[in-house]
């Protein structure tokens, strides 16, 4: 069995050494490691370290990893520009950061292993980055900005270790608050999208994609990248400007609590390029109902005007009581508040917003214009925690960013299952039609039999319509190089097309017609059906290449199609989707005793219920489960409990069918990148007994087997022996744990499946 990779040795390491001693890299390295206050060890070359930082030359680079591996060391970052360290990688059983990479630092461990330029400051952002320049700026950005970081990892050229391992470690990682993301390439579509997932569940993450449209021109890839990391949950921008800003916004505001923005401001003039920007930018203004008017102004000097709210120049302090109050109103979503320079009442008029932006239950932007003044204002904003904005512009933008991070949220929690229609009229001739075309050697069906597949999926061929009959739009799948099969929908049909990725429900499809223009609710409709029939389609004929669909017609009969054509892969060849679906199939009915149980993958709106079942079960279980006294599971912690991705973990739950109530929960957490998996379970007392936990036990290792998951593990508190007991029936083999008496490990090994 190979040996487990401990990414805490790369990323969180005891001890260091730096490898290439005679290159100005190594010099940098290790001025930046005794600089930075590194609590672990700095070991000299040929003594194993938990991490090694490798700065000799590229031809010198495999022979010193693999003299690393041969003394036992574990990790290695390569700054140089070193070929193949995946095959590297392989042969020497090390995990390796690079080619090209920056370095790792950890400020809040002291540990700065990197190139940078300059020391590096502790807080809360996680930046991950294949550039090093990009880094440096990042960095060099930070400090006058108040801002710091939890850790730097330079990805570099993704040789090995790639950004879904890093992304693991991070969603894990409570110092980081939020990840910026540098990202040219991915490696593993799957493992990407499921670790961003993963971190974004709890924390924001944005990214940005230096030379995309370098790359190609047409702007096609970087709209399916960011319609790919949107379902993933997070914020693609474009341009190092808006990645700064940003992060700016996001590390100091928390999230929104609807999509209206309300201004509280002491100027007139520019409240209203605030309200300006806004609605250009689609943002809605927070109108506040009569009552919240009626209170507002019976207790302060506020002059209502649309989307507006004038606090007045003569009490400085007015601006922050005004927002204070409007941020208690429920429709009010987050409260930009906008400072003119007045004078001598400045100061105490930041001092006042300070203190409701820390009590503010929404976010509280703020901006401050000048500069004479005004930065000042800004710095003791930002030192705060809150974010400051020079102009009404960006400050207006920053709302943007914390609702473009909502929506891509929102749409990661969406799961959409494998089988969306239930109605496909006729799924054989489909199939038999795909079937045949390749069993002739041909790469593409004729148009006939294109529009005959497309009617399988309830898109029937249509007849050209009278001038203003019906609207028109065009549809195109291809398969991207990075994330696969994309949907391009455009309305009219020469327009510039949005995208997203199958799978698709009515939700996220009607949110791609919304979002290429469609706004009256009947052609959306119309369009979001002729969408789910699209994306059914990818997911039941994985030998699809690419689509076309010139002129799809939309009307309040439903959607039609008057010319298509599909090309197909070489006969063999199957599309992997990005995202996989929900696996409903996988769900299954299981009886005992008289009662009947339905045993199913969890789902994110389990969440009421599976808290519910948390509430039921004794304290003492739960000891037993959590290794504490826990009380009640916390709104982030069930987040993530509910919310899984299940690329690389899974929890059946048991919903008991007379009151529909969740009974047991069986969980197993995949490592990336290896054969291992950890398992929990949880079964509330009257639903122990009787078969319900092994019942759970033999699906979790079912799954596991189908999955190529080798071994699985359980830590078990060693007073608790009924475990111990079932784990033993169940075939496990338990043993000690050397650095803690109390915890024993139960491990099994799986047979694979045939």
């Amino acid at each position: 069995m190979t040996q487990r990779f401990i990414i805490e040795r790369l990323l969180a390491p005891r001890s260091v050494s730096v490898i290439g001693a005679a290159t100005p890299e190594a010099a940098r390295v290790m001025a930046n490691l005794q600089a930075g206050g590194f609590r672990g060890e700095i070991l000299p070359e040929g003594q194993a370290p938990d991490l090694a930082v490798i700065t000799s030359l590229p031809s010198q680079v495999p022979a010193d990893l693999r003299a690393l591996a041969a003394i036992g060391g574990a990790t290695a970052v390569v700054t140089s520009q070193a070929p193949d360290l995946g095959a590297l990688a392989r042969e020497t059983g090390l995990r390796i950061l690079g080619p090209s990479s920056f370095g790792v630092a950890a400020p809040l461990l002291g540990l700065n292993a990197s190139l940078s330029h300059m020391a590096l400051p502790p807080g809360h952002i996680a930046l991950v980055t294949q550039s090093a320049s990009l880094a440096r700026a990042v960095v060099d950005w930070a400090g006058p900005n108040g801002v710091g970081f939890s850790h730097v990892v330079g990805i570099g050229g993704n040789g090995d270790v790639g950004f879904a391992l890093v992304l693991d470690y991070l969603s894990r990682d409570p110092d980081t608050r939020l990840i910026l993301l540098d990202i040219r390439h991915v490696r593993n579509r799957r493992a990407f999208i499921s670790a961003a997932r993963a971190a974004s569940r709890l924390r924001p993450v944005v990214a940005l994609r230096p030379g995309g449209r370098l790359l190609d021109p047409s702007g096609r890839s970087d709209a399916v990248f960011e319609a790919a990391l949107s379902r993933a949950g997070v914020l693609p921008v474009r341009g190092l400007e808006a990645f700064l800003a940003a992060a700016e916004t996001l590390s100091r505001s928390r999230p929104l609590r609807g999509e209206a923005m309300a201004v509280v401001t002491n100027a007139i003039g520019p409240g209203r390029l605030a309200a300006d920007a806004a609605l250009q930018a689609g943002i809605r203004l927070a109108i506040l109902p009569q009552g919240a008017q009626a209170g507002l102004t019976a207790s302060l000097p506020a002059d209502l005007i649309y989307g507006l709210i004038y606090a007045g120049s003569a009490a400085p302090t007015d601006v922050a009581s005004i927002a204070a109050m409007v941020s208690a109103v429920p429709e009010v979503g987050g409260v930009l508040v906008l400072l003119s320079p007045t004078g001598a009442g400045d100061a105490a008029a930041i001092e006042s917003v300070i203190a409701a932006g820390h009590t503010a239950k929404l976010p509280l932007l703020t901006c401050v214009m000048g500069e004479t003044s005004g930065a000042g204002h800004r710095r003791r904003l930002a030192e705060a925690g809150l974010p400051a904005f020079a102009t009404p512009e960006q400050a207006v933008q920053g709302f943007a960013h914390l609702l473009r991070d909502r929506h891509a949220r929102q749409a990661a929690r969406e799961l959409p299952p494998s089988r969306v229609l239930e109605d496909v009229a006729d799924h054989f001739t489909s199939h038999a039609r795909i079937e045949a075309a390749l069993a002739a050697g041909r790469m593409a069906l004729t148009r006939s039999e294109s529009l005959e597949v497309l009617a399988c999926y309830g898109l029937p061929f249509g007849t050209d319509a009278p001038e203003g009959a019906a609207v028109w739009a065009r549809v195109q799948v291809h398969d991207d190089a990075i994330f696969g099969p994309a949907i391009g929908f455009s309305s009219p049909p020469d327009s510039v097309a949005c995208y997203d990725l199958p799978p698709l429900n009515l939700p996220l499809a009607l949110a791609l017609a919304r979002k290429a223009g469609l706004h009256e609710t009947a052609d959306a409709d119309a369009a979001a059906q002729a969408l789910v029939r699209i994306s059914q389609l990818l997911i039941d004929a994985p030998q699809i290449d690419q689509l076309g669909i010139d002129r799809l017609r939309l009307s309040p009969g439903g959607p039609s199609v008057l010319d298509a054509a599909i090309w197909l892969r070489p006969e063999g060849g199957r599309a992997m989707l990005a995202i996989p679906p929900y696996p409903e199939q996988l769900s299954a009915m299981w009886s005992h005793g008289g009662e009947d149980f339905l045993i199913r993958p969890i789902r994110p709106e389990d969440a009421a219920a599976h808290g519910a079942f948390v509430a039921r079960v004794p304290p003492e279980d739960l000891r037993y489960r959590f290794f504490s006294a826990l009380r009640q599971v916390a709104p982030e912690q069930m987040a993530r409990l509910t919310q899984i991705d299940y690329e690389r973990e899974m929890a059946f739950i048991a919903v008991r069918q007379r009151d529909q109530a969740t009974v047991g929960v069986a969980r197993l957490v995949r490592e990336l990148d290896a054969g291992h998996g950890e398992f929990a379970i949880l079964v509330q007392p009257d639903c122990k007994g009787g078969g319900l936990a092994r019942h759970l036990m033999e699906r979790l290792i079912g799954w596991a087997a189908s999955q190529g998951i080798g071994v699985i593990a359980g830590q078990v508190l060693a007073d608790n022996q009924k475990m111990l007991g079932f784990m033993r029936r169940m075939g496990f083999t338990i043993r000690r744990l050397p650095e803690d008496a109390d915890i024993v490990e139960a491990t099994l090994t799986v047979a694979p499946r045939v």
